[in-house]
C-alpha cells in the first residue's frame, strides 16, 4: 500500500511539473516592455535578449527568440 502511495505521489509531481513546463501567455512574464533596450536597466541587451535571460534565470529554460520577440511585442515594446 505505501509502494502504491508513493508511485501516486510522483505521478503527480510529474504531472504539475509537466504542466509548469507550458509557455506562459505574455503576462505571466516580466514586463520588460517599459525599459530602454541596450542599458543598463535592461543588462545591455535587446529586450527580447533580455526578457530570454530572464526567463531562463527563473526557470532554467531557454525561450526561443521568437517568442520573446511575441511578448515584447504584446506587452508594448518595439523589437
Amino acid at each position: 500500500m505505501r509502494g502504491i502511495s508513493v508511485m501516486l505521489l510522483v505521478l503527480v509531481a510529474a504531472g504539475l511539473l509537466a504542466v509548469l513546463a507550458i509557455p506562459a501567455g505574455a503576462q505571466q512574464y516580466p514586463n520588460v516592455a517599459n525599459l530602454q533596450p541596450f542599458t543598463a536597466q535592461a543588462n545591455y541587451m535587446s529586450l527580447p535578449g533580455y526578457l530570454r535571460w530572464l526567463v531562463f534565470r527563473d526557470t532554467g529554460t531557454w525561450m526561443s527568440r521568437e517568442e520573446a520577440e511575441r511578448v515584447v511585442m504584446e506587452q508594448g515594446g518595439r523589437v
